[in-house]
């Protein structure tokens, strides 16, 4: 199939290959780390049989692994002939920085003898020379910071394409019952007239027309949706471009059945507009 992706993720420990597969992971891709090579055509003949075929595949092989490195190069020809689209993203960094990010994880480097870090980075450089030839790119992540290689990555993966749109969950919630936890940005709509003191809307949820139609009528609900859609539309494409994938937006009143439902509902086609992919949800809106 055309479409079919095929990432092999490799180079030194310690040079950013996990933080590699974490975005490759964020934007669609069936992600697998330390698989022995030998197995990776069996595992791409899996991934293409059954009702979900994966298209984009990429697998972390590293020196964890070491008899990949017997017979590395038929085990490729091998993935090629059967006609997967392989790609060989490797990763490395200068041994000053290895040192030092070996220092701060205070992990063993996987080579590692008596002698220490250095010696263990000296091998596994010479041992996978031949490996990074064949690289369809190097990345050296000696100055990049986590941001940076994320950039990189995704530049060099999706190219034209760019990243996946931002993920944003809007919930109401209602805070006597507690702010909920998983919030990256809450909103108090309290301060909007209740129409729990409304005898025919008490009973009804902010899905309810009559409730909408209450709550987004007046003055200061207009007013703070135009700050407040100003306010996302200026936050959420930051937040895509650090590298944050999915974003929850929580809005609370009281009981989390009247204002915050009608707020939370008037932002879906505001977001959807703006490109995201929006969920909405509404915690307590069962709740008396």
């Amino acid at each position: 199939m055309t479409d079919k992706r095929v990432l092999i993720i490799t180079g030194l420990s310690g040079s950013g290959k996990s933080s590699a597969a974490s975005v490759l992971e964020d934007e669609g891709f069936f992600v697998v780390d330390n698989l022995p090579l030998a197995m990776l055509p069996r595992f791409l003949e899996l991934t293409e049989q059954g009702v979900r075929f994966t298209p984009k595949v990429a697998v972390v092989i590293d020196i964890r692994n070491r008899d990949f490195l017997a017979d590395y190069e038929s085990t490729l020809n091998a993935v090629r002939q059967a006609g997967h689209p392989l790609e060989i993203l490797f990763f490395e960094a200068s041994d000053p920085v290895l040192i030092r990010r070996y220092s701060e994880t205070r992990r063993r480097h996987p080579l590692a003898r008596q002698e220490g870090v250095l010696e263990g980075i000296t091998r596994e450089r010479e041992l996978m020379a031949g490996f990074k030839r064949l690289a369809t790119k190097v990345f050296d992540t000696s100055a990049l910071t986590v941001h940076q290689l994320r950039d990189q990555v995704q530049q060099s993966v999706l190219g034209a394409d760019g990243p996946l749109p931002l993920m944003v969950k809007v919930q109401s919630f209602g805070f006597r019952y507690g702010i909920p936890v998983e919030s990256d940005l809450v909103f108090d709509v309290r301060f909007l007239p209740n129409p729990h003191f409304i005898e025919a809307l008490r009973p009804q949820t902010g899905l309810n027309p009559g409730v909408r139609d209450y709550v987004l009528q007046q003055e200061a609900a207009t007013e703070f949706l135009v700050k407040l859609r100003d306010m996302l539309g200026f936050l959420l494409p930051h937040y895509r471009r650090e590298g944050k994938s999915y974003l929850t937006i929580s809005i609370g009143c009281t009981g989390g059945r009247h204002r915050s439902v009608s707020i939370a509902e008037v932002l879906r086609p505001f977001l959807a507009g703006q490109g995201f992919v929006v969920e909405v949800g509404h915690r307590d809106i069962e709740k008396r």
